[in-house]
């Protein structure tokens, strides 16, 4: 509980009940209906999810998560991902390329909002220290953490312009990890060497 905070500190923060009331006056319906656009796959049944989607009520995979984020460091613009850029035979002719199918999303001035919050130290700090591994030095990175119930599901996803990463740790098995193995403890240091 931090009383009354702006909307810029508590997503800096990541704090849970302003996220909750953030979901609830921009509906789960409609926030669906973005998740969708942003290429998961896995929420699709609207009678499954209330409030507590924003706290890990709902399974996502990791590379459509992490493929969401790039399009904020891409400025609202979302590309498909893609694994096998070209196919050539033993002399040089393509067989198959990739094209790549990109969509705008959301409007580049919200993409650079979010950036901006979530590349802000200064504004996390009051949750996570000054010195965390939500930084990579000199260099701005859009990052946030997540934690699911039970200590299940820790997450780290961050971007700089060139690159986004997504790291989750848990156990295979769905079993609970240890108690303060949250997203900027187990998952954010693996994340920050790999960035760096």
């Amino acid at each position: 509980e931090y009383g009354p905070v702006s909307m810029r500190k508590a997503l800096a923060g990541s704090l849970n009940v302003p996220a909750v009331k953030t979901l609830y006056l921009a509906g789960v319906d409609k926030t669906l209906e973005l998740t969708k656009k942003l290429g998961y796959t896995t929420l699709n049944d609207k009678d499954r999810y209330g409030l507590s989607l924003v706290l890990g009520g709902g399974e996502v995979k990791l590379l459509e998560h992490t493929n969401a984020y790039g399009a904020f460091a891409r400025e609202g613009e979302l590309h498909a991902p893609a694994f096998i850029l070209k196919v050539e035979d033993r002399h040089g002719q393509i067989l198959e390329e990739y094209k790549d199918e990109k969509q705008q999303v959301f409007d580049g001035n919200i993409a650079r909002q979010i950036t901006s919050i979530l590349t802000d130290n200064n504004e996390r700090a009051y949750i996570f220290g000054a010195r965390n591994f939500l930084t990579l030095g000199n260099r701005p990175a859009g990052v946030k953490t997540g934690t699911t119930n039970n200590n299940r599901d820790a997450w780290t996803v961050g971007y700089t312009p060139s690159l986004v990463t997504g790291v989750w740790v848990g156990n295979n098995n769905n079993s609970e990890m240890k108690a303060g193995a949250d997203g900027s403890i187990v998952a954010a240091p693996i994340w920050n060497e790999y960035m760096r």
